[in-house]
C-alpha cells in the first residue's frame, strides 16, 4: 500500500519527460506532434515547451522519493493534465499524434487520482496515530 503513491507519481512523471526529447530539434517535434515547426519563433516556443515538460516531470519523479514535495506534485500535475484535457475537449481537430498524449493524459489523470487518495489516506493514517 505505502507504494502506490510513488508509483503513481513516477508514472506521471515519466508521462511528462516523454515530450523533452522535443528539444533536440524540430524533426524530434514533428515526430511527437505530427506537424511542422517551420517558424523559428514557433520551434523556439515548442522546444522550450519541451524543456519545461522534462522540468516538471522531474519534479514528479523526484516528489516519489520526498514526501515533501508530494502534495506540491500532485497539484502541479493535476494542472499540467486537467488543463491540457480541457484545451483539448474544447479545441478539438486534433491529429493522430496528439490524440496519443490526450490518451496519455488520461492514463496520468487516473495515476494522479489513485495517487491523491493514496496521499489523503496516508495524511488521514497519520493523524490517526497522532492522537
Amino acid at each position: 500500500m505505502r507504494f502506490i503513491l510513488p508509483i503513481m507519481l513516477l508514472v506521471v512523471g515519466i508521462i511528462h519527460i516523454l515530450p523533452l526529447s522535443g528539444v533536440l530539434s524540430a524533426a524530434r517535434l514533428f515526430e511527437l506532434y505530427g506537424m511542422t515547426f517551420d517558424d523559428p519563433n514557433l520551434e523556439i516556443l515548442m522546444r522550450h515547451r519541451a524543456v519545461l515538460f522534462g522540468l516538471l516531470g522531474i519534479f514528479l519523479i523526484c516528489s516519489a522519493f520526498m514526501p515533501s514535495l508530494q502534495l506540491p506534485a500532485l497539484i502541479a500535475g493535476f494542472l499540467s493534465v486537467v488543463s491540457f484535457l480541457y484545451l483539448s475537449y474544447t479545441v478539438g481537430g486534433y491529429n493522430e499524434q496528439v490524440n496519443r498524449i490526450v490518451i496519455a493524459d488520461k492514463i496520468a489523470l487516473v495515476c494522479l487520482v489513485v495517487a491523491l487518495v493514496s496521499y489523503l489516506v496516508k495524511i488521514f493514517n497519520t493523524e490517526q496515530v497522532a492522537m
